[in-house]
């Protein structure tokens, strides 16, 4: 993925790899996903699990996969700022 910011005063290039979500889910402790389940109606509770998240986010990435290069945002003002979201 790629973000783009330009304006007057920044010009921002960001590529974000897609592996960083897996990892990310790998990396949050157990505590977090205690509050994401205090969060959801009762029968979901019992389904969130790190294992849970980590498919969701393997399987989340196959799909961005096929469309990479779509671009998601697409933002420019009157004063010039640009802001651009491809997958």
């Amino acid at each position: 993925m790629r973000i783009i910011v330009r304006s007057k005063e920044t010009n921002l290039w960001l590529p974000i790899p897609l592996f960083l979500a897996n990892t990310a889910v790998l990396l949050l402790p157990e505590s977090v996903i205690e509050e994401i389940k205090k969060s959801l109606p009762e029968p979901y509770q019992e389904v969130i699990t790190k294992k849970f998240l980590q498919e969701l986010v393997r399987e989340c990435q196959s799909v961005l996969k096929q469309y990479k290069g779509l671009e998601i945002v697409h933002v420019e003002t009157q004063d010039g700022t640009f802001v651009s979201i491809r997958l």
